[in-house]
């Protein structure tokens, strides 16, 4: 015990010794934070209301932290729309990925059903609607993030559910001339409809939406299952 005291103390001397400078695990944490103090204000007032000013202080950082790691405020929302894009995609891609090496655990007609309604549950909470209004408000004065998130929240949605529908083509459980727009065509009727509800703010009926996804499922496998 003394000894694991003595080593924890020598590092504590030698980090003091080099100026202080966090250890690179204090350096994760604090930018974790960074990360989730500005995305926090960025929904909760918008992007032009957000200073590096308070994202600083809430963070319990400096400002040339912020601007080390960031450059600037743009730089940090860009940050925050790539960690909540990689947020709505992770349960995509791994019910994708499940589906592709356990294809036999559960109907077809149910595991679009269950992977709708993840990506449902995702795209309409209240995180990823504030940041896409946010985003929709500054489009025009930053159309690099607009076509970043299009390119790399919906594209990438869209480049994953094709390969699953080539790979259901192989396999003949499917019939559809283009992966792509197979994949798109799902994706609009299953998210498009929440989507403007969330971003108007209009509260969603969960019984109407479990029994409208359902049926929206069961019409686009009619149509692709071969005939």
């Amino acid at each position: 015990m003394k000894s694991a005291a003595k080593k924890t103390a020598a590092k504590a001397r030698a980090a003091k010794s080099r100026g202080g400078r966090p250890t690179r695990t204090a350096a994760l944490q604090r930018d974790l934070r960074l990360l989730d103090v500005a995305t926090r204000l960025f929904m909760e007032r918008g992007f032009d209301a957000t200073t590096i000013d308070a994202v600083a202080e809430e963070a319990r950082v400096s400002k040339l932290t912020v601007y080390s790691r960031y450059t600037d405020k743009r730089g940090l929302f860009e940050a925050a729309l790539r960690r909540e894009i990689g947020r709505w995609l992770a349960p995509l891609s791994q019910g994708v990925e499940e589906r592709r090496t356990n294809p036999s655990s559960v109907s077809l007609e149910a595991w679009f059903v269950g992977i709708g309604r993840q990506v449902q549950d995702i795209g309409t909470t209240p995180e990823v609607t504030a940041i896409m209004r946010t985003l929709s408000f500054q489009a025009a004065n930053f159309p690099d993030l607009a076509r970043l998130a299009h390119e790399e929240g919906w594209g990438r949605a869209v480049s994953t559910l094709a390969h699953l529908f080539d790979h259901l083509n192989e396999q003949g459980l499917v019939q559809v001339l283009d992966a792509t727009v197979a994949a798109e065509t799902f994706l609009n009727i299953v998210v498009g409809p929440l989507t403007r509800l969330t971003m108007f703010g209009i509260p969603i009926d969960q019984k109407n939406r479990d029994r409208q996804l359902r049926l929206a499922v069961r019409l686009f496998l009619t149509g692709i299952r071969p005939s």
